[in-house]
């Protein structure tokens, strides 16, 4: 009496090629395993980048946010440098620079009167805002003595938010 091989193995077939008759899989585990090699579906694919447009959505404004924020504290950092610069300026040279002489004499040595006796640099280089519009100088100031500021992401005086100006009164 001849004996024929069981239809379903009880354990998978190892060294057998997948189609050979050493080797019968269940109808089930053919169609999960033709399954699973297709890939993704189209639903899951849409399913997946819903996913990831809700959460662009959410992280890309907090992130749009910082930036703007670190340009305001740049900005402000770079007013209060500023301002040290003058007060030096101003204790060597008993006033601060003229509104003509501006802020270039922090850098270079005023050539127009009144010129500065006590005259050093007090920077190697004038900063522009983080904007790249130059930094503004009123002698005499509106708020102070001297007043100086940046005219905020608009580039306009006044504004609210980012496009506020940044001054030494703040």
């Amino acid at each position: 009496m001849h004996v024929l091989p069981p239809l379903y193995p009880a354990r998978p077939c190892l060294g057998a090629a997948p189609h050979s008759t050493r080797c019968v899989r269940s109808p089930s585990k053919v169609a999960r395993a033709g399954r699973s090699e297709l890939g993704f579906t189209l639903i899951e694919l849409l399913v997946i980048l819903v996913i990831i447009g809700v959460l662009a959505a959410l992280i890309v404004p907090n992130v749009l946010d910082r930036a703007d924020e670190s340009r305001v504290t740049a900005a402000r950092v770079d007013v209060s440098n500023l301002m040290q610069a003058l007060k030096l300026y101003r204790l060597d040279n008993q006033r601060y620079p003229t509104q003509e002489q501006g802020l270039q004499a922090l850098v270079q040595r005023p050539t127009m009167p009144p010129v500065p006796t006590n005259w050093r640099p007090y920077l190697e280089k004038l900063p522009t805002d983080p904007w790249g519009r130059p930094y503004q100088y009123l002698n005499p100031g509106a708020y102070g003595p001297v007043d100086v500021f940046s005219l905020g992401a608009d580039g306009q005086p006044g504004g609210e938010g980012h496009d506020a100006d940044i001054g030494s009164w703040q």
